[in-house]
């Protein structure tokens, strides 16, 4: 190979490039310019190369970014307010009041920045979010770098963002039009679930995100109460419903996704939808263990996501990933039921698939963009060290991921944010604190 001159060479005792399931990479190194992967060299050839800047991480894994197929970031400002408590009692009595309360656009900006920090240091470069205020979130995204999917929230009660589900399509494409063209930033269509959105208002949504080339995300089947109200007040389970309404289409991501008979899951495959599963948030609110093992099986592609902070309560993926793989197991008393591999497939790969951004991010391949995170394997944690896949989901903490970069942008380095400021995120952390204790 001739020599060649490249913005970054990182090299790595192992890469995990997702392309295959179970492959390693031992001593590889990764060049990279204008915030691509433009090679992947073996020792030998690595020898003759020149770059920029050159890292070697000798102990680590390399990987790619993990997708947060699932979460309201800027709920880290409400983390543990309100724990213990049903799905509903949880969102009527305690999350909705509090947010008709403070939520703004100080709120929403404040708090995607403290989740983004959080995220950036578990390994997370790509966020699927749903909230209100999303010039704020798009705002927070580009502040630190991080590769954000902007959902607007549309429901038909009023809250302090908007008066009925017009106003919130009509305040989500104005706040749209401010961003369009930026390259980590991407707005997306979020009818808020079924039992809060109305058929007209879905129809609208479905036209609109067809015209306009969008995504549409959604809660969907969280809960048996939800579907056994959906009963009672349609005559038919929620997703039977939508999918009359045409909502199923590879457009959507349903959150949750819980509670599924063998023929719905056979409807989302046929249909191409995107299951964001979101493990920890469900157990913790005893929503129950989603059929994992059988929506992979029916060719579902199925994302990880940590839901919100406040009610999960942190924004880990990489324990995700492990909660994900194991509830898998106790739930279907497979031991074999969604392997580390798959895991992992599905906190990267599978994620970028539901967001369409498959040839961008999710895997390592010449081409695509630097979204990366490192993986210090050498702690005692994660010695002694037979499988570097298996240690990632198995054994791994979130305080072993050392490097990310998006878009070949280093966002944390040696553990260090290096587009925000931590004793900044924390003061104004406290600083909501103080205020949400007050009112």
């Amino acid at each position: 190979m001739p020599n060649r001159h490249y913005d970054q060479l990182i090299t790595a005792r192992w890469i995990i490039t997702v392309e295959q399931d179970g492959v390693i990479l031992d001593n590889h190194s990764l060049a990279i310019s204008d915030g691509r992967i433009v090679a992947i060299l073996a020792p030998e050839e690595a020898a003759g190369v020149s770059a920029g800047t050159y890292l070697n991480l000798d102990n680590h894994v390399l990987m790619p970014g993990l997708v947060n197929l699932h979460g309201h970031s800027a709920m880290t400002l409400l983390r543990g307010m309100a724990d213990d408590k049903a799905l509903m009692d949880w969102l009527q009595n305690h999350i909705w009041p509090a947010e008709g309360k403070h939520v703004s656009n100080a709120f929403v900006f404040d708090g995607a920045l403290l989740a983004m920090g959080e995220m950036f240091r578990s390994g997370t470069t790509t966020i699927n979010d749903m909230y209100f205020f999303h010039a704020a979130m798009a705002r927070a995204a580009l502040a630190a770098g991080m590769r954000t999917f902007v959902g607007c929230s549309i429901l038909e009660f009023p809250t302090v963002y908007g008066q009925n589900a017009d106003d919130y399509i009509s305040k989500a494409m104005a706040e749209r039009s401010q961003f369009l063209g930026e390259e980590l930033v991407t707005f997306t269509l979020a009818p808020h679930a079924p039992y809060t959105v109305a058929d007209d208002t879905f129809r609208k949504v479905i036209t609109l995100a067809e015209q306009q080339d969008m995504l549409i995300h959604c809660h969907i089947h969280e809960t048996m109460d939800e579907v056994n109200s959906g009963i009672e007040q349609h005559q038919q389970r929620p997703l039977a419903r939508l999918a009359n309404l045409g909502l199923l289409s590879p457009r959507l991501i349903a959150a949750h996704m819980v509670h599924l008979t063998d023929a719905e899951i056979a409807l989302v495959a046929r249909h191409g939808v995107s299951i964001a599963h979101n493990p920890t948030s469900n157990m913790k609110l005893a929503s129950g263990i989603a059929p994992v093992q059988k929506l992979l099986a029916a060719g579902v592609n199925v994302g990880i996501g940590t839901d919100g902070a406040a009610s999960n309560n942190k924004l880990d993926m990489l324990s995700e990933t492990r909660m994900g793989a194991l509830l898998a197991k106790v739930g279907t008393l497979d031991p074999t039921a969604v392997p580390a591999a798959t895991a992992i497939r599905m906190a990267t790969l599978h994620g970028a698939r539901a967001l369409g951004i498959e040839h961008k991010v999710g895997s390592i391949a010449v081409g695509k963009q630097a979204d990366l995170i490192a993986v210090d394997l050498a702690q005692i944690e994660t010695s002694p060290n037979f499988d570097p896949i298996s240690h990632i989901v198995y054994a791994a903490g979130r305080e072993q991921v050392s490097h990310v970069w998006v878009n070949g942008r280093n966002v944390l380095r040696e553990r260090k944010l290096t587009t925000l400021d931590e004793a900044e995120l924390k003061a104004r952390a406290d600083s909501w604190r103080v205020r949400i204790l007050d009112n």
